[in-house]
This record gives C-alpha cells, sequence and structure tokens, in this order.
C-alpha cells in the first residue's frame, strides 16, 4: 500500500500551496525537497545554479529524493525538474502516489512574477515564451510520471485539496 502523495508541476502550479494545506487536512508531515536540497547545499537554489551549476543541483535532487521516498505518510512537493531524471520517479512511485498540478502559462507567470531572482529558469527577456518551451519539454515527463492531473489555474488551494482526497479515495492501492 502506497502512503505517500507526490506533487510534481511545473513551477507556480501551486505544490508547495496545496501540500501544505493536503499534509495539514490529512494529518500528515509535509515535505518541501527543494528546501531539503537548499539545506544540503547550505544555499539557496538560485545559489547552486550559479556557482555549481544545473547537473549539482540535479544530483543533490537525486540523493535528497532517495531518502524521501523511503518515508511513509508524507505529502511531498517536488521541484519542477525532479521529473527528468527517471530515477526520482522511479524511486517515488514505491510509496507514492504521484499528482500532476498544472497551469496555464499566463497562470505560472502571474504567480511567480513576484519572486525576481528566486527562479533561476526565468532570467531572460521574455519569460512568458521560456514558461511555454520549458512546459512542452517537459510535459511528457510530467504526463509519464501522473497517478493523477490537476489543473490549478483556475482553482483555489483549498478545492485543488478537495479534488486530490477524493480521487486518492477511489484509489484501491492507496492507504490513508
Amino acid at each position: 500500500m502506497k502512503t505517500n502523495i507526490a506533487l510534481v508541476g511545473f513551477m507556480g502550479v501551486g505544490k508547495t500551496a496545496v501540500g501544505e494545506a493536503l499534509a495539514k487536512k490529512l494529518d500528515r508531515k509535509f515535505v518541501e525537497l527543494d528546501l531539503l536540497i537548499e539545506q544540503r547545499a547550505g544555499k539557496p537554489i538560485p545559489e547552486i545554479f550559479q556557482q555549481d551549476g544545473e547537473v549539482a543541483f540535479r544530483e543533490l535532487e537525486i540523493e535528497v529524493t532517495k531518502e524521501v521516498s523511503r518515508d511513509k505518510n508524507l505529502v511531498i512537493a517536488c521541484g519542477g525538474g525532479l521529473v527528468l531524471n527517471k530515477i526520482n520517479i522511479d524511486r517515488l512511485r514505491n510509496q507514492s502516489r504521484i499528482v500532476y498540478l498544472t497551469a496555464s502559462p499566463r497562470a505560472v507567470l502571474k504567480r511567480v512574477s513576484s519572486e525576481e531572482g528566486q527562479r533561476p529558469l526565468l532570467e531572460g527577456d521574455n519569460p512568458t515564451l521560456t514558461i511555454q518551451e520549458i512546459l512542452r519539454f517537459r510535459k511528457p515527463f510530467y504526463e509519464r510520471a501522473t497517478d493523477i492531473k490537476i489543473d490549478t489555474s483556475k482553482l483555489d488551494i483549498d478545492s485543488v485539496v478537495e479534488q486530490i482526497i477524493n480521487k486518492l479515495k477511489d484509489d484501491e492501492g492507496f492507504n490513508f
């Protein structure tokens, strides 16, 4: 029986906000993988990218995912690019149902535009185009990893939480 819920999706789709609310509602521990990576590295993610590069970041991500995927009864917010490494998905899948949160590029940009300097992938001249390109590239990875898919573009946090819970109630392989 699987007991973890892993939230995947692009930046700005609501993984952290939904994850915190879902964990509270289900009385589970909330784990944010990006925060664990920052703690392990001793610096924020933008600095990891600048100083060590994306490869170093992805290596830390694999390490942290391996550790977290062994635990039970967690709600896990995964970094947006976690799905790019199949090993991460395979490890999460052992104990987790994987929920893919999506949002339109417009909704993503609106949600992350106040976080200047915090989103290394959006530092270019045309963030909307960058979002569209990254989403196009990552979509098959998200789709392949997914057990449940929810579009958060027009939903509030509580509505997303309710949809996740309702879909998991029908899942015979998931244990509340």
